[in-house]
């Protein structure tokens, strides 16, 4: 090849390829050209990487809710019913096993004895699902929950247990389930990330380990979650500067662009540079998109109400779940919603008063989540997409000592439930012992729960990889069964 010797002669010699670009580039967004054609070979797409992508079957659900019950909910007071927990009360857990040595928890000096729920449990729904006096209105949800009663984790400690639940991998550094999700289907949205999170919005902090357990890891950082502040503008510069005029910006932007796309022609294997000519796309076109998307104004009261916006107790995490809904309705295919803050009784890390603190996070969760549940099923939004309750762990069946009696870390065994989006409503799967200390039957490991949400999205979690650091890696790692008993 002649070298480039001047100016002109690089215009020349590369200006045909900016048409190229360009054609592809729509031809894809018109669905008339392969994706794979836009694959460079390690799985990271070299023009638009946020680009709706086939999965590996026919899904079940096209888009994911995960309400994150921050600091680990108790599974004897919400969704695993243990009635023989009743009868124990007041023993020590050593007369209920003799050869029992330790319990796990975080705190070794305040272990004391069993304790039965504080909640009255009641059957609800056609399945008579037992449910606690917590959740009056998700009661009503009863026959569209697919509950797993045997979840099981190796942390007991809330840092590193949010990264398993949400990575799989029990340290930082790893991509979440929803950077996964975005990475192999990309995004319904042109408009909108295919990723967003929301935390507590009442001043109790951030979940522990922060913004890595929405993180992208070593996938392309374009598939890391937005994360939407509580208080003020929910998005830095969502706003165009008054001194800015629109015309002036799409200029600027289409100069960057095509730099950057010269610049790509000559490194085509860096994933991180077509993430970064996105998400400049991206943040300009929300700039439009957004706000009309995030304003609850124009949402009829009927539906405000069934959410509880306008109740004190829960006005808060109404507003996110019915923000959540208008998201996924257009387009957005993961979001996450953290109930609680950073630790103790800013969460439902109940270690002291746990039946105050799961009364008041549960008043705080249970209509705004019913509300959601009941609005997506009368629009037939509910029928593809995925709605999930689940926490990072559980807690001990045994009184925590100290002021009112909570209970400690139980990574032994967590519950969770999900509903929509192919989930078996009207189901338990799995087991605990009857005091709810351990998993004992059907037990489900956090790579056995990714496996299945992947599979609902059409998606075989032994064949999404990524290769980084000459290794293929997946969300799952080298475990993980999709649990089709839960499956419709």
């Amino acid at each position: 090849m002649t070298p480039i010797s001047s100016r002109r002669q690089m215009l020349k010699s590369t200006g045909c390829g900016f048409g190229i670009l360009g054609l592809a580039d729509l031809l894809i967004r018109e669905g008339l050209l392969d994706q794979a054609s836009a694959e460079d070979g390690l799985g990271n797409r070299s023009l638009n990487p946020l680009a709706p992508q086939p999965g590996h079957f026919e899904p079940r659900a096209k888009r994911v809710i995960w309400i994150f019950i921050n600091g680990g909910p108790s599974g004897v007071d919400t969704w695993n019913y243990r009635p023989e927990l009743t009868k124990w009360d007041g023993k020590t857990i050593r007369e209920f096993d003799p050869e029992f040595k330790d319990t796990t928890g975080f705190f070794k000096n305040a272990v004391g004895n069993l304790m039965q729920s504080p909640f009255q449990f009641t059957p609800r729904g056609e399945c008579g699902l037992m449910v606690p006096d917590i959740f009056p209105h998700l009661g009503e949800h009863a026959d569209r929950m697919a509950v797993i009663r045997s979840g099981f984790t190796e942390s007991n400690n809330h840092s590193p247990a949010l990264f398993a639940m949400n990575t799989g991998f029990a340290r930082m550094g790893f991509p979440c389930v929803g950077s996964w999700i975005t990475y192999g289907l990309g995004s319904e949205s042109e408009s909108l990330p295919g990723f967003v999170v929301m935390s507590d919005p009442k001043g109790r902090g951030l979940p522990k380990g922060h913004a890595a357990n929405w993180s992208a890891g070593f996938l392309p950082g374009v598939y890391q979650g937005t994360y939407l502040k509580p208080q003020g503008e929910p998005i830095e510069n969502l706003v165009r500067p008054q001194t800015l005029t629109d015309s002036a910006q799409r200029n600027e932007l289409d100069l960057l662009k095509r730099l950057n796309t010269l610049h790509q022609t000559q490194h085509a294997a860096d994933s991180e540079l077509a993430a970064r000519i996105e998400s400049f796309e991206l943040a300009y076109r929300m700039q439009s998109a957004a706000p009309e998307a995030l304003n609850l104004a124009n949402e009829p009261k009927h539906i405000q109400d069934l959410y509880g916006i306008g109740d004190e107790q829960c006005d808060h995490f109404a507003r996110q779940c019915l923000t959540a809904r208008r998201l996924l309705e257009r387009g957005v295919r993961f979001i996450q919603i953290y109930s609680g803050g950073m630790e103790n009784q800013r969460s439902w890390d109940g270690h002291n008063d746990i039946e105050g603190n799961h009364r008041q996070f549960a008043g705080e969760t249970d209509k705004p989540v019913a509300g959601l549940l009941s609005d997506m099923a009368a629009s037939g939004l509910l029928n593809d997409t995925l709605v999930i309750w689940c926490g990072e762990f559980g807690r001990l069946p045994i009184a925590q000592t100290g002021g009112k009696p909570g209970r400690d870390h139980n990574p032994h065994h967590f519950v969770a439930w999900m509903a929509g989006g192919g989930a078996k409503g009207g189901t338990t799967y799995g087991n605990s012992d009857e005091i709810g200390y351990k998993s004992v039957d059907n037990k489900v490991h956090i790579n056995d729960l990714h496996a299945t949400i992947l599979h609902l999205m059409g998606m075989d979690h032994e064949r999404l990889t990524f290769k980084y650091n000459g290794r293929r890696f997946r969300l799952t790692d080298v475990a993980g069964k999709v649990i089709h008993e839960i499956i419709s």
